[in-house]
């Protein structure tokens, strides 16, 4: 799935949903209108199904899924990732977290939450 080929209809409902941020001290709530005009978004496939985060493609390369809970209803998403593109594989930099929901209508999911998230290493989980 590519944004491009997206039907004006839907880029009207993704550009209208918000989204909730505390990324290096800055906290939402952000816009998707704002990623989609500033940034280069693009969707991730992730176990089978189409998520839009809010970060350039150029993370892309250096995103690497830790964990994946869907919901029951299969309506929301949380994830655990690592995004190495600008502090490498500090996990204290690296670490991410986000909740995305299913767009009404839509084969895809969009994040209502992207947040910072130290990955610690834990044993005994």
């Amino acid at each position: 799935m590519k944004v491009a080929q997206l039907s004006p209809a839907t880029i009207a409902k993704i550009k209208s949903a918000r989204w909730d941020r505390i990324i290096e001290k800055h906290e939402g709530p952000a816009d998707w209108d704002s990623m989609l005009k500033y940034y280069d978004v693009e969707f991730l496939e992730i176990e089978g199904r189409w998520i839009l985060l809010p970060l350039d493609r150029k993370h892309h390369p250096n995103i690497t899924i830790l964990r994946v809970i869907w919901s029951a209803d299969e309506k929301s998403v949380t994830l655990f990732l690592k995004d190495t593109t600008y502090y490498g594989d500090n996990m204290f930099m690296s670490g991410f977290m986000a909740v995305c929901d299913r767009v009404q209508g839509e084969e895809f999911f969009l994040a209502i939450l992207y947040h910072e998230w130290f990955i610690v290493e834990n044993d005994i989980f």
